[in-house]
């Protein structure tokens, strides 16, 4: 389980494993339900209400986090939220369902990008923080907004960056992709589970390089937890 992972590494410290406990949770509540949003925002301002009718254009995490998926973010890391849900048929143009994917990782890179300000400024003022719990507890979130960020923008169904990978195929070739890529992903997943950082950790090999660069751009330096 995650939560043990994060005591156990950080046991020497109770308080800062506590905070970086809180951190890990609130980060994937809050990262989860501002990606969730976005999809709802960004189908609504390209007309289609379907989700805004479902209810699903708030903030609120109980509109957006499935329990199952959040006790597996919990428990191995990695989890899954309610599909925002949108009428093809009432966007516009093609491009507008890339778009409506791409408002997902945007937000929580916008968002990590905000809350990394108070420790690119401590940086640059010289200041060691890598001990304030404050900042550590600012990091995670920062830290689960990348991870959720990165993890979307694979281009395996049902994540985001499908989407993008979609708009370049005919539809048979669509369809095919579409059914197969759940299968693909659940496999990757449970790669990940049993392998992790082992040489069959094919998820891993692809998201750790994708979340340190993030992590650089973002932060100006690696995290600090």
């Amino acid at each position: 389980m995650i939560i043990f992972a994060i005591w156990n590494q950080y046991s020497f410290n109770p308080l800062l494993a506590i905070i970086i406990i809180a951190g890990f949770l609130l980060g994937i509540l809050s990262a989860i339900s501002l990606h969730e949003f976005a999809h709802a925002w960004a189908a609504h301002r390209l007309g289609d209400d379907t989700a805004k009718h479902l209810g699903r254009l708030t903030l609120n995490p109980l509109a957006h986090i499935d329990p199952a998926g959040l006790f597996l973010f919990v428990i191995a890391g990695f989890g899954y939220s309610k599909p925002v849900e949108y009428n093809p048929r009432a966007l516009k143009n093609d491009s507008d369902e890339v778009k409506i994917a791409i408002a997902g990782p945007l937000s929580n890179i916008i968002v990590a990008l905000i809350l990394a300000l108070p420790y690119r400024i401590a940086s640059a003022m010289g200041l060691d923080v890598s001990q304030n719990i404050i900042f550590v507890f600012l990091d995670m979130l920062v830290y689960m907004n990348i991870v959720l960020a990165v993890f979307n923008i694979i281009p395996v169904p049902p994540l985001d960056g499908s989407k993008v990978i979609n708009y370049f195929l005919d539809a048979d070739a669509r369809e095919s992709w579409e059914r197969i890529g759940p299968m693909v992903l659940i496999a990757l997943v449970l790669l990940n589970v049993m392998y992790r950082g082992g040489a069959y950790d094919i998820l891993g090999r692809i998201m750790t390089p994708l979340i340190h660069i993030a992590s650089l751009l973002v932060r100006g330096v690696p995290q600090i937890f």
